[in-house]
């Protein structure tokens, strides 16, 4: 056995890095949390090729004496904690010491101090061992700049990811503290570029709107609430906005963002059932307690906490959290849309008209009279006419049905842009009749609010019409997304869509997989894109489309990346057929051609049942007819 000696300060410095700085933005966030403990006002980070290159924090806060820089860059010396005592009873988001010496282990670190004396300290270090100590001009504060990260530890490159998910886990932490201190005043950049700016006026809306963009922030919903033991706040989303992953809940604890599932999921409970299946709210929860009920050194990196009653704070942040979307839940009253009616809106239906030659706004004197009990005073001077026949044409176009009636018809279709490219048989691929056989000619029996019933001969089919109905329709979408040019349809005004900067980031990085799809956007400046046109297949609601589509490539994974047209088509048809409709015979039977066409008619896109087939046989058993 090998004899037992002590690891040399230099090799223990190194290991220790290795718990504390996995990747940049594990130096960014040390660096930021020693600045907020030193009291900083503003604090701005600013970084060049993903970190590896160079970091550089400067902040206003108390700043370091000249003669306590070497400890600083000292394992276990901190000014936080003195005792044990201290230990359970932390105040501030760094204590143990190891920041800067495991910093200093693996990269070239400079430092440019004062704490508020006349002359401030240059000094820098390497590979943990300090090279230069100066006296240097500098303004109160500290500046730290970081260079050639794992210069001397080549192995730890290996590890990382792309410079586009390393820039991006650097923007998340940074977003994080921003939200957990909205007094302070953040300045992210990347390479010259402003990634995240907080105006630091203590306003947590204002925050959000920062780092998630001012469109999300105007729908999040306040809350608060309070017990013995803790106080908490912050601010939620309501149901109708939400992510397709728990990433953008943010627990922040006496301003401390921690990962914790049961706090999560408390978030989740607060929703009830207002939320659909894996959708997932965007939250802020700040939670204030007592430091004494919670254990900060149970992780080296401080991401995981051990908290004291962490079921009552669950049940604190459920309750508060339902109260408030109970307090905010809307629902629509049609009497009180009739009695709010204006003016305007009476004038503008009594004067609407298809042409001046078609549609005349007098009717007969039995409802003239019931119309002006309620119409303005600048239409009631309509004259009162003698019945007539509506279904004799007349010379005078004051009728439905004029002697102009044809060719004001002809004129409206010109304006109109009809098509007569639509069939029913658009829905279905080459490849697809092929297959046809799979399903036989169905007769169309009856059928129910739910079921639509045919039959085959001797066999009865039952086929679910929303499932059938979403089916034709994401195949219709998906035939439209595998041709070689997407038919697209302008805009009138262009949408302006704002997005945080993490997301930003993420879907420029994605653009040119968007337009395989017909989603044009163009870098519109300030974390705002600008879509000018879109594809006819989105239908109705381009805007909310648009973004729960763009939703789906941020949270998807690189193992689904193979199906996310598909994903995409489904959830389009999931969003047009939203449910089951009255169906006329007519429907019912063009469904049942429909599906003759396709190649698996039994199952839609996402692996439900279509249709359940009754054999003769099947049906002689259950009447116990053998």
């Amino acid at each position: 056995m090998a004899k037992i000696h002590e690891l040399s300060v230099n090799l223990s410095n190194q290991i220790a890095a290795g718990e504390v700085i996995e990747r940049p933005a594990s130096v960014v966030k040390e660096l930021v949390e020693n600045a907020i403990d030193a009291g900083s006002s503003r604090i701005r980070i600013e970084f060049t090729d993903a970190g590896l290159k160079q970091i550089v924090v400067q902040d206003n806060g108390s700043g370091i004496d000249s003669d306590q820089i070497d400890l600083a860059f000292t394992r276990y010396a901190t000014s936080k904690i003195a005792n044990e005592h201290d230990l359970f009873n932390v105040n501030t988001l760094g204590f143990r010491g190891e920041a800067l010496a495991s910093i200093a282990a693996v990269s070239h670190v400079e430092i440019l101090t004062n704490s508020a004396n006349e002359i401030g300290t240059r000094a820098e270090f390497a590979g943990g061992v300090k090279k230069t100590q100066e006296n240097a001009a500098a303004r109160k504060g500290t500046q730290i700049t970081v260079k050639d990260l794992f210069y001397n530890t080549p192995a730890r490159l290996k590890y990382l990811r792309s410079p586009r998910t390393e820039i991006m886990k650097i923007v998340d932490i940074v977003n994080r503290i921003a939200l957990g201190y909205p007094e302070i005043a953040f300045t992210l950049m990347n390479e010259g570029r402003i990634l995240l700016r907080t105006a630091g006026n203590n306003n947590l809306r204002q925050t959000v709107s920062s780092v998630y963009g001012r469109n999300i922030a105007e729908k999040m919903l306040s809350f608060k609430s309070s017990d013995n033991d803790f106080e908490i706040s912050g601010l939620i989303s309501n149901p109708e906005l939400t992510r397709s992953t728990r990433n953008f809940i943010s627990i922040l604890l006496n301003g401390r963002y921690i990962r914790n599932f049961k706090l999560a999921s408390a978030v989740m409970a607060g929703y009830g059932n207002n939320l659909a299946a894996k959708h997932y709210p965007i939250a802020v929860v700040k939670i204030k307690t007592d430091p004494l009920l919670v254990d900060v050194n149970v992780h080296p990196t401080k991401r995981e906490v051990r908290l004291s009653k962490e079921t009552e704070l669950s049940r604190l942040i459920t309750n508060a959290i339902s109260t408030v979307l109970l307090k905010n839940e809307t629902k629509s009253d049609a009497i009180s849309n009739l009695n709010n009616a204006t003016e305007d809106t009476l004038v503008d239906q009594l004067k609407f008209n298809l042409n001046k030659n078609v549609v005349e706004t007098n009717r007969p004197e039995t409802q003239t009279d019931q119309i002006n009990e309620t119409v303005p005073e600048k239409i009631q001077h309509i004259q009162h006419t003698q019945y007539v026949d509506l279904d004799t044409p007349r010379d005078d176009d004051r009728y439905l049905i004029t002697a102009t009636w044809t060719e004001n018809v002809k004129k409206q279709c010109q304006l109109t842009p009809f098509t007569s490219k639509q069939s029913s048989s658009g829905v279905i691929s080459t490849g697809d009749e092929l297959l046809a056989s799979s399903l036989p000619e169905l007769s169309f029996v009856g059928q129910t609010k739910i079921y639509i019933i045919a039959a085959s001969n001797d066999d009865l089919y039952l086929i679910d019409q929303v499932a059938a109905r979403r089916l034709l329709s994401f195949k219709k979408i998906m035939l439209e997304l595998s041709s070689s040019k997407i038919s697209q349809q302008g805009l009138l005004s262009p949408l302006i869509l704002e997005f945080g900067n993490l997301d930003f980031l993420q879907i420029k990085d994605k653009l040119a997989d968007i337009q395989k799809i017909g989603i044009f956007l163009e870098d519109f400046g300030q974390d705002t894109f600008i879509l000018r046109s879109y594809p006819t297949w989105l239908g109705k609601e381009v805007e909310h489309s648009v973004r729960t589509i763009l939703d789906t490539f941020l949270n998807i994974d690189d193992s689904d990346s193979q199906n996310l047209i598909k994903r995409i088509a489904a959830d389009q048809a999931q969003r047009e057929v939203a449910g089951r409709k009255k169906l006329t015979s007519a429907d019912c039977g063009e469904i049942l051609t429909n599906l003759r066409q396709v190649s698996d008619p039994y199952h839609d896109a996402k692996g439900n049942l279509v249709i359940v087939r009754l054999r003769k046989n099947d049906l002689r058993k259950m009447f116990k007819k053998d």
